[in-house]
């Protein structure tokens, strides 16, 4: 039986997907809801704007609270006894999921984001961590 899982949620549609097949496939577990921030780069997008944030951490909690929200919204509605936790990581999604994937026993993850921008960036993300986990991976449609 898994006890402990992961899933990174960008707030995309297939990322509540992965949280609630988590959910489903394993009801008694503790699920932490990972998400990940880009740090400051012209090249991240959104995230350029916590290169003028006075306290980057804070900064990207606030970025993350609202993905947070959403996952407690899911947990609230499923049946089970899984505990969620969260956790923001600034960084690459990539390394961001396979250094915390150590602390879990699996990783569970949406196949892409709903743009076409995010469906090629984060079904690469997806690949990656499929390609590089330590751990067992689920990729939910």
């Amino acid at each position: 039986m898994i006890s402990r899982v992961l899933v990174p949620m960008d707030g995309s549609e297939m990322s509540e997907h992965a949280l609630q097949y988590a959910l489903r496939a394993h009801p008694d577990a503790e699920i932490t809801v990972l998400h990940v921030v880009g740090g400051p780069s012209p090249m991240w997008g959104e995230a350029t704007a916590l290169s003028l944030a006075d306290d980057l951490e804070v900064d990207a909690a606030e970025h993350a609270e609202p993905v947070f929200e959403r996952a407690r919204e899911i947990v609230d509605a499923a049946d089970g006894d899984a505990t969620l936790e969260t956790d923001v990581q600034l960084g690459h999604p990539v390394r961001a999921i396979i250094n915390r994937a150590d602390d879990y026993e699996t990783v569970i993850i949406g196949s892409h984001g709903g743009t076409v921008a995010e469906r090629l960036f984060v079904g690469n993300v997806a690949e990656k961590v499929v390609r590089r986990s330590p751990v067992p991976v689920t990729v939910v449609r």
